[in-house]
C-alpha cells in the first residue's frame, strides 16, 4: 500500500498509472537511459547527469564543468532551478579539516561513475571514498563509504551568499541557505553510521563558520574507524518544520536500498508509457535518454498542500499541485505539446500554475522559476502553450483568468527582451505601426530599459509576438470574444510589415519606416541581437509557423518556398566557422545555414510537408537525428534547455511533430522505429507502425490510419487520443507521388 501511494504521488499520473501498467509490462527501457549523453556542449552549456524523480524538487548532479572535467568541486543537495543555481553543498573527506579543504576539488574516474535517473555513484580517487545517492520527491539519501582506519568528515557549505546557517544537535542537522537574496531554503537531516539514526558516541562534531564573507562552512567529524555513513535529508521552501515533515513523510522506515528501489520502479513505469520496437540500440539510447530529460521540468514544489511562491513571496494553500521552473521560449514548441499527450492531467496543473502566477504577480510569466518570473529571452509564448492545451481538450484550469493574463501581457507589458514590467514608448510604436523599430548600426539607444547586451532584437520581437497574438486571437474566438479576436488577428499579421519583397527576408526598419541595410547572415552584433536573437535572418525567415500558407505566398508559391528550404540547408556560412561561431555561438548543429542547435529551427525540416516534396522532410529529419543526436557525450547539438531540445528528438524519433502548437494537428516525418506504442492516460493506445523501417528505409511509400488509406501527411490530436493505428510502409527510395 505504501509503495502504491508513493508511486501514484510521485508520478502524478492519477489512478490510471498503477492499474494500467499492473496488467503486465515485461519490457524495461531503463537499460537505454544514459544521463551522460550530451555532457560535453557544442560551444555553450552541456547537459548534466541528473538523478531525480520525474518533475520533482530534488535534482542532483555533481558540480563540474562538463564530462571532460575530472574534478568535482561539490555535490548539491538539490538544484533549485535549471542552470540557475543550487543549494547546500556537501562533500566527504578523510583529510584533516582546515579552512582550505572546502575549496579543494576531488578527482573522479569516468569508468567508476554510475549515473542513472534513480541512482548515482562515484569513486573519489584521491581519498578512496565512494559516494552513492538516490532521490525522493523532497528528499534524498547519500551513502558514503570510507577507507578503514580513517577519521572521516562530511563538509557542508553554501552556493549563495546570505544569512546561511547549520545547526547540529548530535542527532539532527538543520540548515538554512538563502537563495536569490531573499528565499530561505530549509534543510532537515539525520546521519546513520550503525543502521539506526542517532548520536555519535565518542565522535567529534563541530560547526565552523568561515571567516570569508557571509558564506557558512561546517563539518561533522565521525569516530575513527567509521567505514560508512548514510545521510538522509529533506528540503523545504516553506519552513524548517515543513522540512522535518517532508523527511518523515518520505523517509520514515526507509533505507538507501528501499528508496533506490522505489525510485527505479517510478522511472521504469514512466518509461514504459512509450514502447518501441526495431531501430538500433544507439537510436533507443538517444530516444529514451531524450525522453528522460523531458521529465526534469516543470517541478512540483507543493508540500502537503502548500507551496512557496516567488511571485508574491508568500506561502499558499492549494488543492492543485503547483509547478515552476519553465522557460517558455524553449518549451512551448515541443516540450509542452509532448506532455499534453503523455500526461494531460499534469499539464492542466501546470497551466493552472501559470494562472496562479498571474494572480500573484499581475503578469503572465515568461520564464517562471522559484524566485518569480526570470526576465529572459523574448515573447509571451506561454500564451501559445495555454491555447495548445485548451484546444487539445485540457480544460481543467481557469481558462478565463488565463485569457485575462494573456491579454494584459499583450496590451500592457513591454515586449523588450530580458525585461519585465509595463509597456514603453517602443511598445506603443509597435501597436501603432505594426513592427518593433530598429536602430541603425552605431545609433545610440533611446530607451533606457533596453538591455545593454540583449539589445532590441526588433525583427525577432515582431515575429514572435505575431505568433503570440495569433494564439490570443484564436483563444478569444474560442471564448466568443469577437472584438478581441479581430484585434489580435490583425496584429498577428504584422510580420508582413518587415517582409522585404525584393530581398525576400524579414529585415529591420527604423522608426521612420526606412529599411536598414544588413547582411541577414551576419549583421546585428553578438547573436544578431540588434535585429534577431541568437540566430540570423536565415533562421528567422521561417518564424511564421502560425501562418505557413501566407509565408508560402510571400515567397511566391510552393516551388519557390521549397527552393528556399533547399537553399537553407545548402547555403554556406560565408566565413570560417571560427568567425561565425564567435558571433553566433548558439547557432550550432549547422547544416548549411540551418541550425539544429537552437529552438527556432525545430519546425523548419517539417515545412517540406507544405510543398510537393514531403519526402525531403523524411530525408532531413533522419539525417539530423543521425548527425546531431548520437548516444555519446556530444549527443546534443546545442543548449538542451531542460527538455526543450530533447522533446524535439522524442517527437521526431516517433515520426510526427506539432509544427504549430495551438493547432491540434501533427505532421508526419520518418519514424526511427518499426513500431511505437503510446499508452494514453485515457486507457487507450496510439500505435504507429512503420513497416520495414530501418536506417536505409526512411521514406514513406503509403499510409493508413485505422485501416483506411491516408492521403495526407497530417493527423489530428483527436485521432491520437482516440487511440488507433497509423501504419506506414517504408522504403529505401522516396515515393514522390505521396504527398
Amino acid at each position: 500500500m505504501r509503495l502504491a501511494l508513493f508511486l501514484k504521488s510521485a508520478l502524478s499520473f492519477s489512478l490510471f498509472a498503477l492499474s494500467f501498467w499492473a496488467k503486465g509490462q515485461s519490457v524495461s527501457n531503463l537499460q537505454y537511459i544514459d544521463p551522460r549523453i550530451g555532457n560535453v556542449g557544442q560551444l555553450l552549456e552541456p547537459t548534466r547527469p541528473l538523478t531525480h524523480l520525474p518533475n520533482q524538487l530534488i535534482r542532483f548532479t555533481p558540480q563540474r564543468k562538463d564530462n571532460f572535467d575530472d574534478q568535482i568541486s561539490s555535490f548539491p543537495l538539490t538544484l533549485v532551478s535549471h542552470r540557475l543555481g543550487q543549494v547546500f553543498a556537501i562533500k566527504p573527506s578523510v583529510k584533516p579539516v582546515n579552512a582550505a579543504l572546502w575549496g579543494q576539488p576531488q578527482t573522479w574516474d569516468h569508468d567508476l561513475e554510475t549515473s542513472l535517473p534513480w541512482f548515482y555513484s562515484t569513486y573519489l580517487i584521491d581519498e578512496d571514498i565512494t559516494l552513492d545517492f538516490t532521490p525522493g520527491k523532497k528528499t534524498g539519501i547519500f551513502r558514503f563509504s570510507f577507507p578503514a582506519g580513517t577519521e572521516p568528515s562530511i563538509l557542508f557549505s553554501n552556493y549563495n551568499n546570505g544569512a546561511n546557517q547549520y545547526n547540529f544537535s548530535g542527532k539532527e542537522l538543520t540548515g538554512i541557505e538563502v537563495y536569490h537574496n531573499d528565499i530561505k531554503v530549509f534543510l532537515y537531516g539525520k546521519f546513520n553510521i550503525t543502521g539506526t539514526p542517532g548520536t555519535f558516541e565518542n565522535g567529534k562534531t563541530e560547526i565552523r563558520n568561515s571567516i570569508s564573507g557571509n558564506n557558512t562552512k561546517a563539518f561533522i567529524r565521525f569516530p575513527k574507524g567509521t567505514t560508512q555513513v548514510n545521510f538522509q535529508y529533506a528540503i523545504s521552501f516553506i519552513s524548517p518544520e515543513q522540512a522535518e515533515k517532508n523527511f518523515n513523510n518520505e523517509l520514515k522506515g526507509q533505507d538507501f536500498s528501499s528508496m533506490q528501489q522505489l525510485a527505479r520502479q517510478i522511472w521504469d513505469r514512466t518509461f514504459s508509457q512509450i514502447q518501441v520496437e526495431g531501430g538500433t540500440t544507439a537510436q533507443k539510447r538517444s530516444f529514451y535518454t531524450s525522453l528522460y530529460r523531458c521529465y526534469e521540468r516543470m517541478v512540483d514544489i507543493t508540500e502537503d498542500g502548500s507551496y512557496y511562491s516567488g511571485f508574491d513571496k508568500q506561502v499558499h494553500k492549494d488543492d492543485r499541485t503547483f509547478y515552476t521552473d519553465d522557460w517558455a521560449w524553449d518549451t512551448y514548441l515541443a516540450h509542452h505539446p509532448l506532455r499534453i499527450i503523455l500526461n494531460p492531467e499534469q499539464e492542466a496543473d501546470m497551466m493552472q500554475s501559470y494562472v496562479r502566477m498571474y494572480q500573484q504577480s499581475g503578469w503572465m510569466p515568461t520564464f517562471p522559476v522559484l524566485f518569480g518570473d526570470h526576465a529572459c529571452m523574448n515573447g509571451f509564448h506561454s500564451s501559445i502553450s495555454i491555447l495548445d492545451a485548451y484546444r487539445k481538450g485540457i480544460t481543467n484550469f481557469d481558462i478565463n483568468t488565463a485569457y485575462e493574463g494573456m491579454k494584459k501581457n499583450a496590451t500592457d507589458a513591454t515586449m523588450i527582451p530580458w525585461v519585465n514590467g509595463p509597456k514603453t514608448s517602443l511598445d506603443d510604436f509597435y501597436y501603432k505601426n505594426g513592427y518593433f523599430p530598429s536602430l541603425h548600426p552605431g545609433e545610440k539607444e533611446t530607451e533606457p530599459k533596453v538591455h545593454h547586451f540583449e539589445k532590441r532584437q526588433a525583427v525577432a520581437i515582431s515575429l514572435g509576438h505575431c505568433y503570440d497574438d495569433w494564439a490570443l486571437s484564436a483563444l478569444a474566438s474560442d471564448l466568443n470574444k469577437k472584438d478581441d479576436a479581430a484585434l489580435f488577428l490583425k496584429r498577428s499579421k504584422y510580420y508582413t510589415n518587415l517582409w522585404h519583397p525584393e530581398k525576400q527576408f524579414f529585415l529591420p526598419k527604423d522608426d521612420k519606416g526606412n529599411w536598414i541595410d544588413i547582411d541577414p547572415k551576419f549583421s546585428g552584433g553578438p547573436g544578431g541581437r540588434d535585429y534577431y536573437d541568437e540566430n540570423n535572418g536565415y533562421t528567422y525567415l521561417w518564424q511564421v509557423q502560425q501562418d505557413i500558407p501566407a509565408l508560402i505566398e510571400l515567397m511566391g508559391g510552393k516551388d519557390k518556398f521549397e527552393a528556399r528550404l533547399d537553399n537553407l540547408f545548402r547555403e554556406g556560412l560565408g566565413r570560417s566557422k571560427y568567425e561565425f561561431w564567435a558571433t553566433f555561438p548558439d547557432h550550432t548543429g549547422n547544416v548549411g545555414q540551418f541550425s539544429m542547435g537552437n529552438e527556432p529551427s525545430f519546425h523548419i525540416p517539417y515545412l517540406y510537408n507544405y510543398t510537393n516534396s514531403p519526402w525531403k522532410t523524411q530525408k532531413r529529419i533522419r539525417f539530423l537525428l543521425d548527425a546531431w543526436f548520437g548516444d555519446n557525450v556530444f549527443g546534443i547539438p546545442g543548449d538542451e534547455d531542460g527538455g526543450g531540445m530533447s522533446a524535439f528528438a522524442v517527437f521526431s524519433a516517433m515520426g510526427f511533430y506539432p509544427v504549430t502548437p495551438g493547432t491540434p494537428m501533427y505532421t508526419i516525418g520518418s519514424p526511427l522505429f518499426s513500431k511505437i506504442t503510446i499508452r494514453l492516460t485515457n486507457g487507450k493506445q496510439f500505435i504507429l507502425k512503420a513497416n520495414h523501417a530501418s536506417v536505409v528505409n526512411k521514406y514513406i511509400q503509403k499510409a493508413k490510419l485505422n485501416g483506411k488509406p491516408l492521403h495526407t501527411l497530417w493527423f489530428s490530436h483527436q485521432d491520437l487520443i482516440n487511440g488507433g493505428i497509423l501504419e506506414l510502409e517504408m522504403g529505401p527510395k522516396p515515393n514522390k507521388l505521396f504527398n
